[in-house]
């Protein structure tokens, strides 16, 4: 072999290695911010408090998980609020949790709304925009209904009534597919 073809692949070795490295590096940063789809697993993240202490979201892993995410400005997400403390306060014994992730910029606008709603489902706000990406809510209001694992079954956009019939039979439909596929 040549000198300079020695030299040659002796370059090209460790700049081969460094954009391996780069790459490698560059991929967690980048899959933080991309969408979970339906089927994909949730990403452990912080939730800052609204209405309560901060929490993980790993922390609500062992059970069903119903995300709604909204803002205060939003119409249809203050509209639909009372209907998810209902479904909350429904049955004590609920095989699901229910969380709401507000995307609002100022955690005093988000608070004062739950303050006048008498919110007691546990709220979190999301002022750096990880969950809404993770979930996906390029509109509001979104709902994810997530299994017990973290894995993402359904994600609905739009208001709904979720303590009518139409609703619960929705949740019982998505959750207990997944109940009885294990």
């Amino acid at each position: 072999m040549s000198a300079k073809a020695a030299a040659t692949r002796l370059w090209r070795t460790p700049a081969i290695l460094c954009c391996i490295a780069i790459a490698i590096a560059a991929a967690p940063a980048f899959a933080d911010d991309q969408e979970v789809p339906v089927g994909g697993v949730l990403r452990d993240a912080a939730l800052r408090g609204l209405n309560g202490p901060s929490q993980n979201l790993a922390a609500y892993r062992g059970r069903p998980l119903i995300i709604n995410v909204w803002a205060s400005w939003c119409g249809p997400c203050r509209e639909e609020m009372a209907s998810l403390e209902r479904l909350a306060w429904r049955d004590p014994n609920q095989y699901f949790v229910i969380i709401g992730i507000s995307t609002d910029d100022y955690a005093e606008q988000a608070a004062g709304l739950l303050k006048k709603s008498n919110a007691t489902i546990s709220q979190f706000i999301d002022t750096r925009l990880q969950m809404e990406k993770m979930l996906g809510a390029s509109r509001l209001p979104l709902t994810v209904l997530v299994d017990a694992d973290g894995r993402v079954l359904d994600k609905v956009y739009g208001a709904r009534q979720w303590d009518g019939a139409d609703a619960q039979r929705l949740i019982d439909a998505t959750f207990h597919k997944k109940l009885q596929a294990k």
